[in-house]
């Protein structure tokens, strides 16, 4: 499937090209299967071989990111918070998150969202979730985008220019970020379970 998949973001990006790109990161944020550690590498790759532009393509995927966050804040922006607010008063306690939990992950968000929408879009599987809370807080949409912007631009810059790089061993630039994927993937993991244990912990104290 995954190899499917591949031959199929490679083949968009061979006849479309920029379009292509831009489509396929935009669908990447929406739907995370869509690998960007292939899109974009071989988006250099492609562009390094034939007549498209580096920079350009970097351009393209960042509008493409940018289209794809849009699409995740606005989501998010239409429930609300007030909607979250309801489903943690009514579904909270069967996983353990209170709606003062949310309240203060959501005081977190407000002091640091500029820097988590930029640091965010650089790290790998937070780079399309972090468009979420962005979106229920309803921050403000110019620096919103901006951020937005000038993340993607950085992975981006790495990705293709890795891809343009390297050439045929283009494929190579998913090896390297495939550990970084799965320590990333380990602290949350562990985030997680510390979470829960110290909800277990404050309910078996209450009990006795």
């Amino acid at each position: 499937m995954f190899s499917s998949l591949a031959t199929w973001v490679q083949d968009v990006i061979e006849q479309l090209g920029y379009v292509g790109v831009a489509l396929l990161v935009v669908a990447e944020n929406v739907f995370p299967p869509i690998p960007s550690e292939i899109v974009l590498p071989f988006a250099g790759f492609v562009a390094q071989r034939g007549s498209e532009s580096v920079v350009v393509m970097i351009l393209a995927a960042t509008v493409g990111s940018v289209g794809g966050a849009l699409i995740m804040y606005l989501i998010a922006a239409v429930i609300g918070d007030e909607r979250l607010h309801a489903f943690t008063r009514k579904f909270g306690k069967w996983i353990q998150i209170r709606e003062v939990d949310l309240s203060r992950a959501e005081e977190w968000f407000d002091r640091h969202a500029t820097s988590a929408v930029l640091i965010g879009r650089c790290v790998p599987l937070i780079r399309s979730v972090v468009s979420i809370p962005a979106g229920f807080r309803r921050m403000k949409l110019i620096p919103y985008i901006a951020y937005t912007f000038a993340g993607s631009l950085v992975w981006n810059i790495l990705l293709i220019g890795a891809g343009a790089l390297l050439g045929d061993n283009w494929e190579r630039v998913g090896e390297v970020m495939s550990p970084i994927q799965k320590l990333v993937e380990l602290a949350i993991v562990v985030a997680v379970v510390v979470f829960a244990w110290s909800r277990v912990r404050k309910l078996y104290r209450k009990r006795t």
